[in-house]
């Protein structure tokens, strides 16, 4: 899918998740100059922080999302560190000021096993007091809008069909995707399935303690002056510190 991706995404709010990026730096008072994008995806939100000055780091678990990504930060002139690696297994990256993982990428770590193991990675690859900023799905939103949907989007060059099912748990999504895309001669046909949970918000604190995590922002929807009201949120914005070693 990375060679359409941009094309499918191309009304994804990447400015919002990079204002939200500066504004909870901003509040936070700290001094932040390294960030990671974890899940990178084809760079949009690293390069436009790599633009803003950061120092960044983006990494995937895709090879075909980062030959994208390292096009484009090319094309920009952007120096950018690309890491081809699973958040589970996270490595090498020390320090760090920040670490950022929007665009549901946390919601494609759906065992409770694995998702300890990316956090506990995060806060490894963070300095003392370190800021991690994640977006998720809430479950009433997946609940009341995407589960046993159909949704379509038809354009000239690409199109898809998306069937989104229901699992065994509240949370989970089963996405089957069906892509035309034209060459120029023809329409070529090809299909992914994808697998996302989420978790309520008490869920994800939890491991985030016991990483070593200290919750210091809870938000809906990139907004910043409301107070967070789970229920009515479609997108959840958590924020963590990571705390001194006891």
């Amino acid at each position: 899918m990375a060679n359409v991706y941009d094309k499918l995404m191309d009304n994804a709010p990447y400015e919002q998740w990079v204002d939200f990026t500066e504004n909870i730096i901003s509040r936070s008072g700290k001094n932040v100059k390294t960030i990671a994008d974890l899940g990178c995806g084809t760079g949009q939100i690293a390069t436009k922080l790599a633009h803003k000055g950061y120092q960044v780091t983006g990494v995937d678990n895709s090879v075909d999302m980062l030959s994208v990504a390292r096009k484009r930060a090319d094309q920009e002139r952007m120096s950018i560190q690309w890491i081809h690696q699973d958040l589970q297994f996270l490595e090498g990256l020390n320090n760090l000021d920040a670490a950022i993982s929007f665009c549901d990428v946390i919601n494609y770590i759906t065992e409770e096993d694995a998702l300890r193991s990316v956090f506990h990675c995060v806060a490894e690859s963070l300095k003392t007091g370190g800021l991690f900023m994640f977006d998720v799905h809430s479950v009433n939103q997946v609940v009341q809008f995407y589960v046993n949907n159909t949704f379509a989007d038809v354009q000239d060059d690409v199109s898809y069909i998306w069937f989104c099912t229901d699992g065994e748990k509240p949370g989970e999504m089963h996405h089957d995707l069906t892509f035309f895309v034209y060459d120029g001669k023809k329409y070529d046909r090809f299909e992914e399935s994808h697998y996302q949970r989420t978790y309520f918000v008490h869920f994800y604190k939890k491991l985030l303690h016991e990483a070593g995590f200290k919750i210091s922002g809870l938000y809906g929807d990139f907004l910043m002056n409301v107070d967070f009201d789970e229920e009515k949120s479609e997108r959840i914005f958590i924020i963590a510190e990571k705390q001194p070693e006891k």
